[in-house]
């Protein structure tokens, strides 16, 4: 009799503690699907959405992240074989595991959902120079995680491509337009290109402003391919140069050559009469990371690890390219507000003045044919992937959207 009480007594507790356990479990799952479901609450570790409207999302610093990318260089079909510098030998992963956090606020991680959803219906392009595209691959990959986009149109020299979301009915562009003026062909001495162009600074290039009246986004970019040697117009008639050491013509100086453009650039997205309230993100100059060298001296991005602050040189020109666009972008705003046209600014520079460890390097298809190093554009997955954090969330702000 005593065994067979213990055994009712051990039965009963098993039955008890198994009871125990379920509701546990149960009790776990439905607050898990609860909090993944309800409205945003606030709280002392996630500031009110009044709060991150009024936060600089620009001020801040990166910080250590163990979680993993959204998505792997196996995981999206699109990413660009230059830019897939895991593919091509990268060993460390480090520079995968940093976030970007605000000083008085955090930004929340992508979703490629909610995007999808405030976007739908609406044409999105970007117009810049290959870190435009860059930007656009990064976002590509980034919203193939909700769905696959669709190849609508590509022109032959891959300038123009057009992807297509169809569930969500949002269509995603690039217009590549280096200087985002007209520029002529490349000028060649004694049959050999010198990558120097004649720009027209009054000009916009002709092949994006005809495609605005369909464009709800616009993000814009260019810098790099403005220091060079290049010979400026305006009206027709040269007016100055940058780097041409031509006696009989002033040197302006990139700076110009950038103000002048985005200018340009600026009066042809307000002077569309046939637009419709275009909203336009200026993305600021992107800063390369070549070391002990140029792009064809030499130069590398060896590092793996990111540098603070305090570590980067003040005295680089990065700082005046983007003041100029940040000043040509409020002037911008000031006309574009009585036309119903939205400017806004996507402030990178000085956080990817840090980020020497997020760029291609030796890791990239013609490392091994040609020797030089990519230190300008950025590894997906990879740095990249935030400045698409801040145009969601710089989207969410002009929409008016909670997190």
């Amino acid at each position: 009799m005593k065994s067979t009480s213990n055994y009712k007594e051990n039965h009963h507790l098993l039955i008890s503690t198994t009871t125990f356990l379920l509701i546990v479990c149960i009790t776990c799952v439905a607050l898990i699907t609860y909090t993944n479901n309800r409205p945003f609450q606030p709280s002392k570790h996630y500031p009110t959405q009044k709060v991150i409207e009024t936060c600089d999302l620009f001020k801040g610093r990166w910080i250590p992240d163990a979680a993993c990318p959204l998505y792997t260089n196996y995981s999206c079909t699109t990413i660009p074989t230059l830019k897939n510098c895991l593919l091509h030998g990268r060993k460390d992963t480090d520079f995968l595991h940093w976030r970007w956090k605000p000083d008085n606020c955090e930004l929340p991680r992508f979703s490629a959902q909610i995007f999808l959803r405030i976007l739908r219906g609406k044409k999105m392009a970007f117009i810049g120079d290959s870190l435009a595209r860059n930007q656009m691959e990064s976002l590509l990959c980034l919203l193939s995680t909700e769905e696959t986009p669709k190849l609508i149109e590509k022109d032959a020299d891959n300038k123009f491509t057009t992807w297509e979301f169809p569930k969500h009915n949002f269509t995603l562009m690039v217009f590549w337009s280096a200087f985002l003026v007209t520029a002529t062909s490349e000028i060649i001495v004694n049959g050999t290109g010198t990558g120097n162009f004649d720009l027209q600074l009054d000009t916009p290039d002709p092949k994006w402003p005809e495609k605005l009246p369909s464009i709800d986004y616009v993000i814009i970019n260019s810098g790099q391919w403005h220091l060079r040697g290049n010979y400026l117009y305006e009206g027709g008639n040269v007016v100055g140069c940058v780097y041409c050491h031509d006696p009989n013509i002033t040197d302006l100086g990139p700076g110009l050559a950038l103000r002048r453009s985005f200018r340009a650039a600026f009066k042809a997205i307000n002077d569309c009469k046939k637009c419709n309230k275009i909203v336009t993100f200026l993305r600021t100059f992107s800063p390369s990371h070549f070391e002990h060298g140029e792009w064809n001296t030499g130069g590398k991005c060896n590092r793996t690890r990111l540098i603070g602050l305090d570590e980067v040189d003040r005295a680089r020109p990065d700082w005046e390219y983007r003041n100029i666009q940040v000043e040509e972008a409020e002037a911008a705003r000031n006309v574009g507000r009585e036309r119903g046209n939205e400017f806004g600014v996507i402030d990178v520079t000085e956080m990817m003045l840090t980020r020497v460890d997020g760029h291609p390097g030796a890791y990239w298809i013609d490392n091994w044919t040609t020797g030089y190093k990519d230190c300008v554009h950025w590894c997906m997955p990879g740095p990249v992937d935030t400045w698409n954090e801040l145009l969601l969330e710089m989207i969410k702000r002009h929409n008016r959207i909670s997190s």
